[in-house]
């Protein structure tokens, strides 16, 4: 049995192509810009237990438009790798009707755990959150030397990846630390692409629902012209595709 949050059946930005989401309950970071902080505890009564036939029977419906766009299914959450024998059962079970497996994924979790759902996994969506460990901590709460070493442990066994990577005016967006990310990108030779997703605050209503203190209130998106000068930046260390939204 998974634990679900919620599930998106008509996605276009998790992955290739036309996607069925599924969100999973449960995370260990606490990022200060989290869109859905009611992910975080393993225990919400808002998510509910699906067997992975019931969920078969939801991602069926999605196959025409998999098969016209070269979409699938994306596992997220919170983080999904908590519950990697699920998703490893959900994508075997996907796997077997052919039908594209993604895993939208911050790798801060055990490297056994990313071992598990790796056969069965045909693209890894990897967020970066920060490359030195002191504003990782600030910003997620924890160290970046797990998440890190995951992405050197995915490139050594060659698995497709994207990059994805926040930028937040004031806490991720200085040139310095963009070239960090970008260096380490440009040693996995399994990156595909890299997506800078600028930073917005149209998750703090729910901090507030929740009770939760939102810090970041006051401060701005980046502008265009700034995502524009970082994806220029990282494209040319690089030398790889680099998308914004």
């Amino acid at each position: 049995m998974g634990l679900v949050h919620s599930i998106d059946t008509f996605s276009t930005l998790d992955g290739p192509g036309i996607r069925t989401v599924i969100f999973l309950q449960g995370c260990p970071l606490r990022c200060r810009y989290c869109q859905n902080p009611d992910t975080w505890s393993k225990t919400s009564g808002s998510a509910r237990e699906y067997p992975v036939a019931e969920l078969m029977k939801i991602i069926r419906r999605g196959i025409p438009y998999f098969q016209a766009s070269g979409g699938g299914v994306t596992v997220s959450g919170g983080e999904p790798l908590l519950q990697a024998e699920f998703v490893a059962e959900l994508f075997t079970a996907c796997q077997a009707e052919h039908i594209s497996t993604a895993i939208d994924t911050s790798l801060y979790v055990a490297t056994s755990k990313v071992e598990r759902v790796l056969p069965v996994t045909d693209l890894f969506l990897a967020d970066i959150k920060h490359m030195e460990p002191q504003k990782s901590r600030k910003l997620t709460g924890l160290a970046n030397q797990l998440n890190i070493a995951n992405l050197c442990f995915l490139s050594q066994h060659n698995a497709r990846l994207w990059i994805r990577y926040v930028v937040v005016p004031g806490l991720t967006d200085d040139p310095q630390d963009v070239t960090a990310m970008a260096e380490l990108v440009k040693t996995l030779d399994n990156a595909e692409r890299i997506e800078l997703l600028p930073y917005h605050a149209l998750g703090a209503h729910k901090w507030d629902l929740l009770g939760l203190n939102y810090t970041l209130h006051q401060t701005q998106p980046p502008t265009s012209q700034q995502m524009n000068d970082l994806a220029h930046l990282v494209r040319s260390i690089t030398g790889k595709p680099v998308f914004w939204q």
